[in-house]
């Protein structure tokens, strides 16, 4: 029975997105929230039927016919088709009534899918809301799941998916590429959502966890459907796919069963996914070919130092080179810290200690885990009063545990 539980677990996360994405392309995105309703009841005609008679022997395609047959059936019942449908249809001069049949073939389905990205990281949209129209349409996410990633109630990451609904349905938003005038800046805006997705997974602040897999997979998932479209498969793309391979490939070293937050200098590095590492040199290959150097081609070289282990004079120099122009290009205070860090590792703890008093980022526990570890060797109560700050300002129990093992450390 569990078997059974886990497997429609995973067709749904799988095909949900799918088949609401077709659903929209087909009878338009002022009915997502309907087409969201009818997925959810096919697969749960599918627990109930599959719960007495056992999973069939195609159930992806048992999931597409009852999907089409309950769709079908809602627009007919509802006098929808013939009042809305049927006359948009005859405005396109297209008249044929096989225009009423979803079209579940692969190649529907990845443009449906590809489009509705685009949709939902519409500009008009709210960037939080974007992010969780990405989580619930395009990942298969439950309001549960996205009320914890989002640290919030399911009352309002209910609300706040619904504004966006309508919103899409105000806007007249359509389920389609945008033209080719405004492609980059609409691309520029759904690299930054899965940059966003992929963060929130590979540093999670939810369920006490530094690590969620479930959140960078599909990340990756959506930075791929982009290369597989010539007018997305541009070198930010593959910019963004090297870095996320790169982070990627130490996800088996960054956790164990003892300790769920392994640091980078105490790594296993045979556990690093090599083929990963391979593949994010590859991406990072293709985003050279053009003029662009965006911050995600910057950031992609500097993960790629981080796949080399080797803790050498030449690497921390290259890096505080790349952070240099990153903060040029976008400057943030993480970016900021993580320059101080590698000052420190290429000029030493002084020059570092100088840098970083400039920054003052007296909220943020990284800054003050940072000043810890450059005052240790040279001022124990300053150390350990950052330390102790650092701990306070932590958001998790696994974090403040990381900090409690330093403070600890010291004398």
């Amino acid at each position: 029975m569990k078997q059974e539980h886990d497997s429609l677990k995973h067709l749904f996360q799988q095909e949900f997105s799918k088949m609401v994405a077709v659903i929209s392309k087909q009878f338009g995105l002022q009915h997502i929230a309907l087409a969201e309703d009818l997925v959810s009841e096919t697969f749960l005609l599918a627990a109930e039927t599959w719960g007495m008679k056992g999973m069939p022997q195609h159930p992806t395609a048992w999931l597409y016919a009852v999907a089409k047959q309950k769709t079908l059936y809602h627009f007919r019942r509802n006098k929808i088709f013939e009042e809305k449908v049927a006359p948009a249809l005859a405005s396109r001069q297209d008249k044929n009534q096989e225009h009423i049949a979803l079209d579940f073939s692969q190649q529907n389905i990845k443009d449906s899918q590809l489009q509705m990205l685009f949709a939902i990281c519409n500009p008009a949209i709210a960037s939080e809301a974007q992010i969780g129209l990405a989580l619930r349409i395009l990942c298969g996410f439950g309001i549960d799941e996205i009320a914890e990633a989002f640290l919030s109630k399911k009352e309002t990451i209910n609300k706040r998916l619904f504004r966006a609904k309508e919103k899409l349905r105000s806007e007249k938003i359509r389920l389609e590429l945008p033209p080719q005038n405004e492609m980059a800046t609409r691309l520029d805006n759904v690299l930054h959502v899965i940059y966003l997705l992929f963060n929130e997974g590979y540093y999670s602040k939810t369920q006490n966890q530094i690590l969620r897999k479930d959140l960078c997979v599909e990340a990756m998932r959506l930075g791929v459907m982009l290369t597989a479209n010539e007018k997305t498969n541009v070198p930010q793309t593959h910019a963004l796919m090297a870095l996320m391979c790169f982070h990627a490939s130490r996800f088996n070293a960054r956790q164990s069963e003892e300790d769920p937050f392994v640091l980078y200098e105490q790594q296993d590095e045979t556990l690093w996914d090599t083929a990963l590492i391979s593949q994010g040199m590859n991406y990072l290959q293709l985003a050279t070919q053009g003029t662009t150097v965006s911050s995600y081609h910057l950031e992609a070289m500097i993960a790629y130092w981080h796949c080399l282990k080797e803790d050498t004079r030449e690497k921390w120099e290259d890096i505080l080179r790349l952070y240099d122009q990153l903060l040029l290009v976008n400057y943030s205070p993480s970016v900021a810290l993580n320059r101080v860090f590698a000052v420190y590792k290429a000029k030493g703890a002084q020059v570092a200690l100088e840098e970083a008093e400039k920054l003052k980022l007296e909220d943020n526990h990284f800054y003050h885990v940072l000043l810890g570890e450059l005052y240790k060797n040279r001022d124990e109560a300053k150390a350990k009063r950052n330390l102790e700050k650092a701990y306070v300002l932590a958001k998790t129990e696994t974090e403040k545990q990381v900090i409690r093992e330093k403070i600890d450390s010291i004398v």
